[in-house]
């Protein structure tokens, strides 16, 4: 991996550029700080653990063929979270499940989008989020006019990363998957991304290290900032 201040290199030939959203576009921890005066000291933790086991329940459920919409796996996964700290105020849950459905956008989101749609770029978000929630995201961040297309997982009823959730913008833009980039700041996605084909491009916002599972991203970076310049 090569040092994540700088411009790490070049993608040649790249006509569509793909989005993870939670993470990615949508900062995950912004319900939960938003929460903070009530949470109190320990809104990051759950934060922490509502987002790991959000994760972690789309991928059992995925193996148990029990599937249940992201934002059902989201209130799951905050029920546990809270549970395990000892929260138990309805109140608190309803306003963090609410704030979720509008999470905001990374500062660099939309001029980073606009940037690539000057370069005549097909932009998109492919990610495990409900339809619902994946709209009320995108309006609540004014990029709805930036995206050529929102793919939710929900058209497969399987979530990430299983390869036939990559294969739905390719099919949908009819571009191959070498002239695609797909970006994402968690690092299990990026990989799965690059086993499936993509050229990829890990924002990896919060440091984290590489994964030990097949295929490596072609381009690691801190934030979305430098992206029309690696892909144009």
């Amino acid at each position: 991996m090569t040092d994540q201040t700088t411009i790490p290199g070049k993608l040649d030939n790249i006509e569509g550029c793909v989005f993870d959203a939670y993470g990615t576009l949508f900062d995950v921890n912004a319900a939960a700080a938003a929460c903070a005066a009530d949470i109190g000291a320990d809104w990051e933790k759950l934060a922490g653990i509502w987002r790991l086991k959000q994760l972690q329940y789309t991928w059992l459920r995925s193996l148990m063929g029990q599937h249940r919409d992201f934002w059902s796996v989201t209130g799951d996964a905050l029920d546990f979270a809270l549970e395990s700290l000892n929260m138990k105020d309805p109140g608190l849950r309803e306003r963090l499940m609410d704030l979720y459905s509008t999470l905001s956008a990374y500062p660099e989101v939309k001029e980073v989008l606009q940037a690539l749609k000057d370069q005549g770029k097909k932009t998109a978000i492919l990610s495990n989020g409900s339809p619902d929630m994946l709209r009320s995201a995108v309006e609540n961040a004014g990029i709805a006019e930036l995206l050529d297309g929102v793919f939710s997982i929900e058209e497969l009823g399987i979530y990430k990363p299983h390869p036939s959730v990559y294969e739905l913008p390719v099919k949908a833009f009819g571009l191959p998957k070498e002239r695609m980039s797909f970006q994402s700041s968690n690092g299990w996605d990026a990989h799965a991304a690059k086993a499936f084909g993509y050229k990829v491009v890990w924002i990896n916002r919060f440091g984290q290290a590489a994964e030990k599972i097949p295929a490596t991203p072609d381009i690691m970076i801190d934030s979305l900032h430098p992206l029309p310049d690696i892909v144009g």
